[in-house]
């Protein structure tokens, strides 16, 4: 029980450490930076799909609905680090704006 107690401590520490670097990634200036963990993710979920097993008596329907569910499944990291990433941005994007107009304003 203390065992798994600590493994879900220290996947809840992971996840909340990489949503934190993907926020500290989004907010640099360059954009590639906030790419980088959506990038890995996605890779990894193309690497899942070229892992799975294939047995002969399935058909290609069995087949088809295995890589699709499993390509969905592992994206869904994916989907939430470029839901951050995106958010980053038009924040950043919204307060250069507001900065711009001020400036205008005061001159």
């Amino acid at each position: 029980m203390a065992n798994a107690t600590v493994a879900l401590f220290l996947v809840l520490v992971l996840l909340v450490g990489g949503v934190f670097l993907q926020i500290f990634l989004s907010k640099k200036n360059s954009k590639w930076f906030g790419l980088i963990l959506p990038a890995i993710t996605f890779l990894y979920s193309l690497l899942m799909v070229l892992g799975l097993a294939v047995y002969d008596g399935m058909n290609g329907r069995e087949i088809f609905i295995l890589i699709a569910s499993t390509f969905l499944l592992s994206n869904i990291p994916t989907i939430v680090l470029l839901g951050i990433y995106f958010g980053c941005r038009e924040k950043m994007k919204l307060r250069a704006e507001l900065e711009k107009m001020s400036i205008q304003d005061l001159k």
